[in-house]
């Protein structure tokens, strides 16, 4: 009896896991950037319009002449601002 107790616990758990395992990779996937909105840089400066998003949800930028992807992962939304972590020499040093 208590190995069908154990059994059943072990798939309940599983289960759980796996249920909640695409929200979250769902919720860590989702955009921050939007196109039309303005990127602005850590030190506070604006960086400029987002052009476009890349594959990965980074935000594109025309900026100095160039079309600079800003990284996904460095970019957060602060009092509904779009603001990256990297300051306005480290966006202009992306390849």
């Amino acid at each position: 009896m208590r190995s069908w107790i154990i059994v059943f616990m072990c798939a309940f758990a599983a289960v759980a896991y796996a249920d909640n395992e695409p929200a979250a990779q769902a919720v860590m996937a989702a955009p921050v950037a939007a196109k039309g909105k303005m990127l602005m840089s850590s030190d506070g400066g604006r960086l400029g319009v987002v052009n476009r998003l890349s594959s990965d949800g980074g935000a594109q930028v025309i900026l100095d002449g160039r079309l600079i992807t800003v990284p996904a992962s460095t970019l957060s939304l602060v009092d509904g601002k779009l603001i990256t972590s990297l300051s306005k020499v480290q966006v202009l040093g992306l390849h």
